[in-house]
């Protein structure tokens, strides 16, 4: 077959979104389709999504995406030979074995609602917020998934009665989509990927199966878990009734395992995306580090079933891009998300105003869920390009914590530098078109930033797991990142370290200022 015959799908389901792209065998996407589905927020810090919606969205998406690869004259019928998956991790839902429908909407990572239960855990547990770190690399947090079923068994009769009797299958959208389009209620597989798991704090990291004391100690049955694979193997076909039936479903990681497989990221090696939130990950090859910085000890990949297991240390940031829509939506300071660029670039600072964008409590590496949103320094000179400022350089000193922490923790061995002694910062994500954001990124970092010609490194990332199980393209061609580094943009640092670090000081102050605001009087 030629070479151009041979495509591989990748479904990406976002926070905000879902996409659907076809990749030629160069790695060139083909044919992509994009659909947007509803955020629900119930009360304030809630936020769910409907299952169902989301199940629609990659069956419209599949079927648009193919017919526009079909009209620009590419043999997509015959020459799609496996469907990849990447997806938003820890949002976490229950569903009925029995009728295949959801018990209650989707709970969204970012949401906030179980801090009690945290707080309870950390008193009644001798270890405290780390006591679960040792197994499963993960603090107690409203964060991961363990905690949201927990609301859920407390919260909500129908998935109480469900466990009870046996009737209730748990997942992430992964599990929820690889079981409806292997054929649900008829035959669907229940799994979930070792990244995935990872995020639940439930899954013990080095044995990469449920852990049982965890379970036992949080009241969790294993009967509605599902079974962990690997990033790389044919986890099952799809079923008739998709557009698409008999292909193998071969690849599936959580979102940013994606990205990180997607940008070749070897052992020593970082890459941030930055979307509805921004997600710093280092490669730390077989070795699991455990931090003692705030971040968070994770899985990187692992690519097949006997392949070895590649771990990462990650920095989770709840709001990046979001803050980005909230200026957006909610106080109308721009249109379009693109035009914040224009209008920072109006200024050369944020005229002493900083922004910290805790909406929802902070995650890494400050770990407060009772920090709250701040704006500081506003004088009757500040106008609304200094608060545009203000917004991308919260992001970016955000990802300047995250590294700062990961430079203590891997130390200098673990990081690989160029033959200049600099660090290299991969980025990705929607937000990386804004050249002034990347700008201001590689200025408070003192250290350059590469954006890959491909920006869009998620789906890509899992079009190359599904095409390693079936044998479209070898691990060597994948990590092979040679010719991707001369089509990359550079951007490298222009400020002077003094007011680097004056600029570092002065944000640090800010989010001094966002602890202990959760209980602010409505």
């Amino acid at each position: 077959m030629a070479k151009e015959d041979v495509f591989v799908g990748s479904i990406d389901q976002g926070t905000t979104s879902t996409r659907f792209i076809i990749y030629d065998r160069s790695a060139q996407p083909v044919g992509s389709h994009q659909v947007e589905f509803t955020q629900f927020y119930p009360e304030a810090g809630w936020v769910e999504h409907d299952p169902m919606e989301i199940l629609e969205s990659v069956r419209v998406c599949i079927e648009k995406a193919i017919d526009k690869a079909t009209a620009d004259g590419h043999n997509v019928d015959s020459g799609l030979k496996a469907i990849g998956l990447t997806n938003q991790r820890e949002t976490t839902l229950i569903w009925s074995k029995s009728t295949g429908l959801p018990l209650y909407h989707a709970i969204v990572w970012m949401d906030a609602r179980t801090s009690s239960i945290c707080r309870k855990l950390e008193k009644k547990l001798p270890g405290g917020r780390t006591h679960f770190v040792e197994t499963c690399g993960l603090p107690i947090s409203t964060y991961f998934s363990a905690l949201k079923l927990l609301w859920l068994l407390e919260n909500v009769d129908a998935v109480k009665k469900a466990v009870e009797v046996g009737d209730a299958l748990f997942g992430t959208i992964d599990t929820w989509l690889i079981w409806n389009m292997t054929g649900g209620l008829n035959g669907g597989v229940h799994v979930t990927d070792v990244s995935n798991a990872s995020r639940t704090m439930l899954m013990n990291l080095k044995t990469l199966d449920w852990d049982k004391p965890t379970l036992d100690t949080l009241g969790i049955s294993a009967e509605i878990l599902p079974k962990i694979v690997s990033n790389a193997e044919i986890i099952g076909t799809v079923a008739k009734g998709w557009p698409i039936p008999g292909l193998p479903i071969s690849g599936c990681l959580g979102d940013q395992h994606a990205a990180m497989l997607g940008q070749a990221c070897r052992k020593g090696e970082a890459k941030s995306t930055y979307g509805t939130g921004a997600f710093i990950l280092l490669n730390t090859g077989e070795e699991v580090i455990e931090s003692k910085h705030g971040l968070l000890t994770t899985l990187a990949f692992k690519l097949g079933r006997e392949a070895p297991t590649n771990y990462a240390l990650e920095g989770s940031i709840a709001i990046a891009g979001a803050a980005v829509q909230w200026l957006r939506d909610s106080l109308g300071i721009i249109s379009t998300a693109s035009e914040i660029e224009e209008l920072a670039a109006k200024v050369d600072s944020s005229g002493g105003v900083y922004f910290v964008p805790a909406f929802n409590g902070l995650f890494a590496p400050w770990w407060r869920d009772d920090a709250r949103g701040v704006c500081i320094g506003i004088t009757r000179f500040t106008n609304k390009s200094h608060i545009a400022r203000a917004v991308l350089e919260s992001m970016c000193f955000q990802v300047k914590d995250v590294l700062d922490s990961m430079h203590k923790d891997a130390g200098e061995k673990g990081e690989v530098k160029n033959e200049k002694g600099e660090f290299l910062l991969r980025v990705d994500g929607g937000a990386t078109i804004n050249n002034l954001l990347m700008q201001i990124q590689a200025d408070l970092l003192g250290n350059p930033v590469v954006r890959p010609a491909d920006i869009e490194t998620t789906a890509l990332g899992a079009a190359y797991a599904a095409g390693l199980a079936v044998g479209i393209w070898t691990e060597d061609e994948i990590f092979d990142s040679g010719e991707k580094v001369k089509l990359a943009t550079t951007f490298y640092p222009a400020l002077d370290e003094d007011r680097r670090n004056k600029k570092v000081e002065s944000w640090c102050k800010a989010v001094s200022r966002t602890f202990d605001l959760a209980d602010l009087s409505l």
